[in-house]
């Protein structure tokens, strides 16, 4: 088949942009695959990092994307779907995550010729920090596409609550596997200088208020001098509320290791072969990437039972979640995991089932879909 595929590609950088490059590699494979994304995703007064786009350490996989779309810019719809529609597309694919995109995206889509079939991979139906204008912007994506992949029950909810007629198909997140192989466990923590007997906790990714690190920061409270707390990420917000958790917490003596910056790739393995549990304390969720990254590098996770994240564990066998979304219920599911020794059978767990999750069985489940709408 011809693919357009419209999102965000090099040079951009960040996990939507790792998604697509995984998935890009895996259709190309079969297909012929044509990748667009913008000449501005954000206006830089929107953006929360410290910047959008690849800095020259950054080992980025280089998809030969056409920049087109400038989501600021209604004008360039029109000239982003001449383009696709040159390269007669049986599917244009599109990332959906945020409404911001919905109008750029959306007049997009309107234009592609009748015999494309236009689909929408949706990280998000609607974002965890609601506006009023969410609903009726992302309803305008929604009526501009034929077909959805969703990736947990909760987006797949949220897609019919707005449009119950939706077409779509379910499918997990893949495993991310662009990161390369786990490291020797010793050797990540003397490259972070954590000490070989510690029971290593990580919280990793972009820092935003609802994925909890002022719970696991208010759970590790309880935490005896042979625990670390690993923390890893961008902050996409004020990072100042927590830091007198922070200094609380090393002045009380407990062992906390902060990364407070974008994390490039090369230093992800050393992240996760360095440490014992993946911890997700979220308030609210969809799904996760960090969940597909951890189950990469066969790290058991621990985490909240809210969106799509308990579909991400297999509780009591690839992981564990917490009876509910609080400091004292996430620290007894550390406390449990390791007192149970349990990490060893559950990466036993998460081997077995990663090629359930690869690439190229979305990008078959993808193609097969669009054969149905």
């Amino acid at each position: 088949m011809t693919i357009a595929y419209l999102s965000t590609f090099y040079p951009f950088r960040g996990g939507i942009a790792q998604f697509n490059a995984s998935f890009y590699r895996a259709l190309e494979k079969e297909h012929v695959v044509h990748a667009f994304t913008f000449t501005r995703q954000y206006p830089e007064f929107l953006f929360p990092g410290k910047t959008q786009m690849v800095e020259e350490k950054d080992n980025a996989d280089k998809i030969p994307a056409e920049r087109l779309l400038d989501t600021v810019n209604p004008f360039t719809g029109s000239i982003t779907a001449k383009a696709i529609n040159k390269t007669e597309p049986d599917i244009l694919l599109m990332k959906y995550w945020m409404p911001f995109f919905a109008p750029s995206l959306g007049a997009v889509a309107a234009k592609m010729n009748s015999n494309t079939k236009t689909i929408a991979i949706l990280d998000n139906v609607l974002p965890h920090e609601k506006h009023f204008y969410d609903i009726p912007l992302t309803k305008y994506f929604l009526n501009q596409c034929d077909g959805f992949v969703v990736m947990s029950d909760a987006v797949k909810k949220d897609l019919l609550s707005l449009k119950p007629d939706a077409k779509f198909i379910l499918h997990q997140h893949p495993f991310y596997d662009h990161f390369g192989p786990i490291e020797d466990s010793a050797a990540a923590r003397a490259k972070l200088s954590i000490a070989v007997d510690q029971k290593v906790l990580l919280f990793f990714g972009f820092i935003r208020g609802y994925k909890g690190l002022d719970i696991l920061l208010e759970a590790f409270k309880n935490a005896g001098n042979d625990y670390t707390l690993l923390i890893a990420g961008e902050p996409y917000e004020d990072f100042e509320k927590y830091q007198p958790a922070i200094d609380a917490l090393k002045a009380a003596g407990k062992n906390v290791v902060d990364h407070i910056r974008y994390i490039e790739d090369h230093e992800v393995p050393t992240l996760f072969s360095a440490s014992d549990v993946c911890v997700l304390p979220y308030k609210s969720a969809t799904q996760s990437g960090i969940a597909s990254i951890a189950m990469h590098f066969e790290l058991p996770m621990i985490v909240t039972n809210v969106g799509g994240l308990p579909e991400e564990v297999d509780n009591g066998k690839t992981g564990m979640i917490a009876t509910e979304v609080s400091a004292p219920a996430v620290w007894q599911a550390i406390d449990a995991y390791f007192k149970n020794n349990l990490k060893s059978t559950f990466q036993q767990n998460i081997a077995a089932t990663k090629q359930q999750r690869s690439w190229k069985n979305l990008a078959e489940a993808v193609v097969a879909f669009s054969k149905t709408i």
